[in-house]
């Protein structure tokens, strides 16, 4: 019987190639399409494709499972994140199911995630080609040339997730890792995780460029008109959070975004 060991370290046997899978991951579901899997089960927030969105059966939130939906669709494949989703809901479905649980921080480990979901679909020849692409993209974003050739090169930048409290993504997240690969340096790498911070500090901290993102806050203009009162020399920008957070798929178009906002950012 095939085992597999997931990005916890944990080991999961699977009899046969899946053909029920759940998806409590967004951007993880999206690679599952991407991959052509046999997914049954959604979450309400995983919103690509919008196909899948319209038809596939939802089984809660990211957080807020409901087991007897799971229950209902009888799965022999749950995929699922250490970070999004709840990790006693996730041990509970453990003990029933298989369940593979992804933990991302870097470009590197959505790669080895990209390919470990390959060979658990029995999609492994599609996941390694989607990984190499990945990985060209990137190189040609980072490389020398690349980086030197747009205004904001090394701009001191803070990315906001969310407001009242004002939080952002500090260090040791998937957001700080692709900051650092567009060439931003983050102010807040230096510390953990999502911490809340007061927006009038940034000016004191040197801060060149605050990024807002789409999700899980949604920032709208009205928002940049905000911060553009305490910080009048900084340049603020609206981004698509999904480019810097999804780490599926997705990641097959992110460094043509990323170059396309380093194009459009003044020099700082």
């Amino acid at each position: 019987m095939p085992s597999f060991t997931d990005q916890l370290g944990r080991v999961i046997t699977l009899e046969h190639p899946p053909s029920r899978i759940i998806s409590l991951v967004p951007s993880q579901t999206e690679l599952l399409y991407s991959l052509d899997a046999p997914v049954v089960g959604i979450t309400k927030f995983c919103v690509h494709p919008d196909s899948w969105f319209r038809e596939k059966p939802r089984v809660g939130g990211t957080k807020d499972i409901r087991p007897e939906k799971i229950d209902a669709l009888q799965p022999d494949l749950i995929i699922a994140n250490k970070e999004e989703n709840n990790r006693d809901q996730i041990e509970s479905l453990a003990a029933l199911y298989p369940v593979w649980i992804s933990d991302i921080k870097t470009l590197p480990d959505a790669l080895a995630m990209i390919l470990a979901v390959g060979e658990l679909v029995d999609r492994s020849t599609q996941a390694v080609a989607m990984s190499t692409a990945i990985e060209n993209a990137f190189a040609s974003l980072q490389s020398a040339s690349a980086r030197t050739a747009y205004a904001g090169a090394s701009a001191r930048t803070a990315y906001f997730i969310w407001r009242q409290p004002w939080m952002v993504a500090a260090g040791g997240t998937f957001i700080d890792d692709m900051l650092q690969r567009c060439g931003f340096i983050n102010i807040f790498g230096g510390q953990d995780r999502y911490p809340t911070i007061d927006p009038s500090s940034l000016a004191a901290a040197g801060c060149d460029l605050i990024l807002l993102s789409s999700e899980p806050y949604p920032f709208r203009e009205k928002h940049i008109l905000e911060l553009q009162t305490l910080l009048p020399n900084a340049t603020i920008r609206l981004v698509d959070g999904q480019h810097f957070s999804w780490y599926g798929s997705r990641l097959l178009q992110a460094p043509a975004y990323f170059k396309a906002l380093r194009r459009e950012l003044p020099s700082l």
